[in-house]
């Protein structure tokens, strides 16, 4: 079944879109993240103007994340007050994002900007973290310890000034810290349209040291507002948001994120990590490959001569 996406100005499958909706929202719920960083892509291979594709993507990671956060809050999961100070660091990276949005849109070097921006950013936070969650399971083979972080081993970062206690999380750490990357957060859901969470989780567990049972709650809490705000400014500013496909998209990721929340004790912490840097290095060798492969329909513009010129 085609159906119309008028911003897109392109007809889908219907049942792909949401086959595609509650995969994402699977993702969401198991491993705490937004889901984006496959979305977005999975749109542009489909056809989807990136620009589009980011713009609406974050108005499906709310959806996304509110069945995840509601899931993790029954479960006593989420550290309200760190998220809170992430979300005020996060909107300003946002307003900022959507800023520099709107201008490579004018300029034509959106769809440039989003294709770099996965395959060198995410790229390298894949490997990196793959390399980290193999050690892991090659220590826990081998019968040694997890070297799993200390809750209060302190870091150059943690000597920042402005200290607040979290009770939550347990952590006694400056508030310039989870602002910051809150921050960087925002601004990968208004440039990437991905929801934060691949760059957030790991920057919870190994710089603030959370414990990892509140890490997938409190992202997911700060992605509901940060995403909002990204896809209001979207639609207002640079009008980018299909509100056809995102509801599409809304319907299988609420579903699919309830189903993932129940599998994401399934894995082991390194276990999940794993997997979840090997489908991100799938989808950036992917959009590596279309930005040097030689594309199928090769066409030119020229100028058409009216009668008589030469």
């Amino acid at each position: 079944m085609q159906i119309y996406l008028p911003i897109a100005e392109m007809s889908v499958n219907l049942v792909l879109i949401l086959v595609m909706g509650g995969a994402v929202g699977f993702l969401s719920g198991m491993f705490g993240v937004g889901g984006g960083f496959l979305m977005t892509p999975l749109l542009i291979f489909i056809g989807v103007p990136p620009s589009v594709a980011v713009g609406t993507q974050a108005n499906q990671l709310v959806a996304a994340s509110v069945s995840g956060v509601l899931a993790h809050w029954r479960r006593g999961n989420v550290d309200v007050k760190m998220g809170l100070v992430m979300l005020s660091g996060s909107t300003l990276g946002t307003l900022l994002g959507v800023y520099v949005f709107g201008i490579l849109q004018r300029i034509g070097q959106i769809d440039l900007v989003i294709s770099l921006s996965y395959v060198l950013f995410l790229g390298l936070i894949a490997v990196l973290m793959l390399i980290e969650s193999l050690r892991a399971m090659q220590r826990r083979r081998r019968g040694g310890p997890t070297a799993r972080r200390k809750l209060h081993k302190h870091t150059v970062l943690h000597g920042l000034p402005l200290k607040m206690r979290f009770p939550k999380s347990r952590l006694y750490i400056s508030a310039l810290l989870p602002c910051g990357i809150g921050f960087i957060g925002g601004l990968l859901v208004a440039i990437m349209g991905i929801g934060g969470g691949f760059f957030l989780v790991p920057a919870m567990i190994y710089l603030l040291g959370m414990p990892a049972i509140a890490v997938a709650g409190t992202s997911l809490f700060q992605i509901i507002f940060t995403t909002a705000i990204a896809t209001f400014l979207q639609a207002t500013q640079n009008h980018t948001v299909d509100v056809v496909l995102a509801l599409m998209l809304l319907v299988g990721g609420v579903i699919g994120a309830q189903w993932g929340t129940r599998a994401a004790g399934v894995l082991r912490g390194e276990q999940a990590r794993a997997l979840l840097a090997a489908m991100v290095m799938v989808v950036c060798v992917a959009l590596a490959w279309d930005l040097v492969a030689t594309p199928d329909e090769p066409f030119s513009i020229s100028v058409a001569q009216t009668p008589g010129m030469r």
